[in-house]
């Protein structure tokens, strides 16, 4: 069996070109808060600007030395929370260890209607409710959701694996497929016999940032697998998968690079869209 390739480059393209219209008649700004300087949130950060200029968006980068205070931090979000010319805004992660202690306290201050990383709790506890209230779900899990759908790969009724319990991408995903009618099994470091549970799925997202995570051998043959997980290597940009094991056995798979980050950022723009629209 030879995987079908789950791009998301062109799909990721074409969201972005739905959106222009909305762009221009709504005149969003996304505003960037970066705290200190890690070589692969500076990429990322790249991406998030290009997809803005490219459809015509208004953004803004805000960097902060990595020693910024608490407090610092705190009177920048009221800041932005105030601001009427600030449709969303997102605080690029990781975080320095002195913020990430307290990453909780600072998401707990945010404007929940310009959250547009999905990461509140009120954002987070209305997608819970069902697929109609994910006004602004997190990024990837909506990337995720997207790709599945523009490839017209159902969901309903199929048995979902999300590997990986993280609160921005596992937990929020498993909660998305859910409201889409599949069964859903969450797995993560204390699961034990990672791959009999894996062999189950007819959908598998594996979102963790191990290389080598997920072999040809704990796939179901016809699988879709869906690869989220990303980490810089001496011999590239690889996922968790054993891309050639796994392509394989499955019936599709998305690569790393090119698969869900281009989603992710493309529904990072669509969120900037929907809380410009809901907060007029």
């Amino acid at each position: 069996m030879s995987a079908r390739i789950l791009s998301g480059i062109e799909l990721a393209k074409r969201m972005l070109d739905g959106l222009r219209t909305e762009v221009a008649q709504l005149n969003p700004q996304l505003v960037i808060v970066q705290v200190g300087h890690d070589p692969a949130s500076d990429s990322y950060i790249r991406k998030k600007m290009e997809s803005c200029d490219a459809v015509g968006m208004r953004v803004q980068l805000m960097s902060l030395e990595a020693n910024t205070t608490m407090e610092a931090m705190q009177s920048l979000i009221h800041d932005l929370n105030d601001d009427a010319n600030v449709s969303g805004y997102i605080i690029q992660l990781p975080l320095p260890p002195h913020l990430a202690s307290v990453q909780p306290l600072l998401f707990r201050s945010m404007d929940p209607k310009k959250d547009v990383d999905g990461f509140t709790a009120y954002n987070m506890g209305k997608l819970l409710l069902s697929k109609e209230f994910e006004h602004l779900p997190p990024a990837t899990p909506a990337g995720v959701l997207s790709l599945l759908d523009q490839y017209a790969i159902p969901v309903e009724g199929k048995h979902a694996v999300v590997v990986g319990h993280s609160n921005i991408v596992g937990k929020p995903l498993a909660a998305m497929l859910l409201n889409r009618n599949a069964t859903v099994s969450v797995c993560h470091k204390y699961t034990q016999d990672l791959g009999a549970i894996t062999r189950q799925a007819d959908i598998l997202c594996t979102a963790v940032g191990k290389p080598g995570l997920i072999r040809g051998d704990m796939i179901k043959p016809g699988a879709v697998v869906i690869d989220i997980g990303i980490v810089r290597t001496e011999d590239g940009i690889v996922g968790d998968c054993v891309f050639d094991e796994v392509a394989a056995v499955a019936s599709a798979i998305t690569p790393v690079p090119g698969g869900v980050g281009p989603m992710t950022v493309a529904c990072l723009i669509r969120n900037t869209v929907t809380a410009k629209k809901r907060q007029q």
